[in-house]
């Protein structure tokens, strides 16, 4: 069993592409046999797409077996101005048949947990998370919906309640502001970039709040061993200085003999604050090489050249 690599199933809501039921489920399939047991989703992933096919998938197995996180804010709720246009804006290929609404009352987040369980067709969740408040109202994230999901923990209907966000400053005030178990920030704890280490992972350790750290590959750019022509950064183009970062990564991992998409997978993991990596895919290929990827051996000494260059900080931490 891999508990230190998570299955993203962003994808599996037809993520920028339409990705059929049996490709979803040979992706799904292919993270289990690879001994993968945390699940990831949400429902503005293809608006439910993503919860029907991960619920769909799990429905024969056993759910002591699986960690499965899903998360509330954003209620759907049916577009009165539907024309049979799909939900392009947002990334995912599907009828917009229905709009996001952001709600993080009480109400609102036992209903999107509601809905979400439904749409899954499972009791329960592990963890919770309040989905991108920042992007909304991050006050009205933190003054009301997480305490909401506090409340639901303590009421035993979910084990752990936490934060997904994108800004390192939204999910720190929610460590210092909050009574949270974990932590899932994207994109800012990575190979390539490492926001988060000087101020959000000391509190989290500090505090007790673990850390899943998702969007390792930065878009795709770290996911291949040379960057690729076409690859994007944050959804965009690639700033000259992020590009000759990522080839200067490549070369000091080829000096090593190890592969970029490897050591992107495996850095965040050294952190003490960091329980697990989420990484999505739709293929069943690319989840058997990121299992390789984490298993893969990595020497010390390339975490040493990447230090002296300056291309991840020097560890705060005991090793």
């Amino acid at each position: 069993m891999i508990d230190r690599l998570g299955f993203g199933a962003a994808s599996l809501g037809n993520l920028y592409r339409e990705v059929s039921d049996e490709q979803a489920c040979a992706a799904l399939a292919a993270a289990w046999d690879e001994g993968v047991r945390v699940y990831d989703t949400a429902p503005h992933y293809g608006l439910g797409l993503s919860e029907r096919r991960l619920g769909a998938f799990l429905s024969g197995l056993p759910a002591d077996e699986y960690v499965l996180s899903t998360k509330v804010g954003r209620l759907l709720v049916p577009n009165p101005d539907f024309d049979g246009g799909t939900d392009e804006a947002d990334g995912f290929a599907v009828p917009a048949d229905r709009i996001r609404r952001f709600d993080p009352s009480r109400s609102g987040v036992e209903r999107s947990l509601h809905e979400s369980l439904e749409r899954m067709g499972v009791d329960q969740v592990d963890v919770a998370y309040l989905h991108d408040p920042d992007v909304y109202d991050l006050d009205a994230g933190i003054s009301q919906g997480l305490p909401a999901l506090v409340e639901l923990r303590e009421q035993g209907v979910v084990t752990e309640v936490g934060i997904g966000v994108n800004d390192v400053g939204a999910a720190l005030r929610a460590v210092e502001e909050s009574d949270i178990d974990v932590v899932m920030i994207a994109g800012r704890y990575t190979l390539l970039e490492q926001p988060a280490a000087s101020e959000l992972l000391p509190r989290c350790l500090a505090r007790g709040v673990r850390v899943v750290t998702a969007a390792v590959f930065n878009s795709g750019l770290l996911a291949t061993e040379t960057r690729a022509a076409d690859a994007h950064y944050n959804y965009g183009a690639v700033p000259e200085e992020v590009a000759a970062r990522v080839d200067l990564l490549a070369q000091v991992c080829e000096r090593h003999e190890v592969t970029l998409p490897q050591a992107a997978i495996q850095f965040p993991l050294r952190h003490p604050a960091v329980s697990t990596v989420v990484v999505g895919t739709s293929r069943a290929a690319a989840v058997r090489e990121n299992a390789r990827h984490l298993r893969a051996s990595i020497p010390e000494e390339l975490w040493l050249e990447l230090e002296r260059l300056g291309l991840i900080p020097a560890p705060a931490f005991e090793r």
